[in-house]
Formats: C-alpha cells, sequence, structure tokens
C-alpha cells in the first residue's frame, strides 16, 4: 500500500466514523496535509464510488443511505437572493432536509450543490457562508430560479409548507 492509498484510507475512515460534516481543513488537519491534498483525496475516493457529499459545514459520509427510506419531491422556486433565508427557514421548520439545489444553467447544463440541511442552525451557518465574499448563489445563475430536493419521511406538511412559501412572497411552481 502506497502513502496515497494511506492517506485516502485516513481519509475515508475519519468521515466514516464521525457523526455530521467534518470540514476540509479540520480532515486536513488530522491527516496532517494540506486542505488541498484532502479536496484531491476526496474526488478520488467519490470515482472510487463512496458516498461523499460536500456540504456547506463539510464533507460528510452517507452511512446506511438510510436517506433512501425517506420520501422525496422537488421543488421548483423563485425568489430573489434576500428571501434565501427566509425560504430555508420555512422548509426546515416543516420537517424538511433540503437535499440540494439545483440550477439548469444554459452553457454548463444541470449545477447541482449539496445542501443537507434540516435545523435552523444549518441555515444559519450556510446563509454565513454564502456572503459575496465566499462566492454566488446557484440561484443568482438563473435570475432567481431554481429547484431543491426536499425529503422528510412524510410529504403531508407539503401542502402547508408552499402555502407558507407563497405567503412570505416565494413563488412556488407545481
Amino acid at each position: 500500500m502506497n502513502d496515497y492509498t494511506e492517506r485516502q484510507n485516513r481519509v475515508l475512515t475519519e468521515l466514516e466514523s464521525t457523526d455530521g460534516a467534518v470540514s476540509g481543513s479540520e480532515l486536513a488537519d488530522r491527516c496532517k496535509v494540506t486542505r488541498q491534498v484532502v479536496v484531491h483525496d476526496i474526488a478520488i475516493l467519490r470515482a472510487k464510488g463512496e458516498p461523499i457529499v460536500s456540504t456547506p459545514r463539510g464533507y460528510m459520509y452517507l452511512k446506511n443511505n438510510a436517506a433512501l427510506t425517506r420520501k422525496q419531491h422537488v421543488l421548483s422556486v423563485y425568489h430573489p437572493p434576500e428571501l434565501v433565508g427566509r425560504e430555508l427557514e420555512i422548509l426546515v421548520d416543516y420537517g424538511f432536509r433540503i437535499k440540494d439545489v439545483v440550477v439548469e444553467h444554459p452553457l454548463y447544463g444541470e449545477l447541482r450543490g449539496s445542501l443537507l440541511l434540516s435545523s435552523r442552525r444549518d441555515v444559519e451557518f450556510f446563509l454565513q457562508k454564502a456572503s459575496p465574499s465566499n462566492g454566488t448563489l446557484l440561484s443568482n445563475l438563473t435570475g432567481g430560479y431554481h429547484l431543491h430536493t426536499i425529503e422528510s419521511d412524510s410529504l403531508d406538511h407539503l401542502p402547508d409548507a408552499i402555502a407558507e412559501l407563497r405567503k412570505n412572497g416565494i413563488q412556488v411552481f407545481d
């Protein structure tokens, strides 16, 4: 086994043994390498089929694919950037986990960002990371139009959540 393989196994072990997300910087510290080396190792592990996702809080290893038993729905929405926080808060308040955000870019096609937000604390952290100095929201690329994959044990509250979104100025397309 070479040094690269050993390090990738260490990164994988660190992710598998942690509940929740681990930042790239934290993984780099644990493995005594640079963050860029961790990014490269994660890409290789993903290419090998490891279920690692990148979230606003860091990298996560999807254990046992528990999400497969959850019900999913794709919401098509539009709103200006200043309503992103309210949109996300409403969805998590109704018990939904916001899996991702997707936009259809005219040049690159489908662009998807993993979110994995399930609480107001997650939303707050995402909004802090979404400052202009850290990049732009994907929905800014499409004038505010975007999709969210949401999931929950039940979709019973979906009509109420959609009504609340609309009441707050967020357009939802059925």
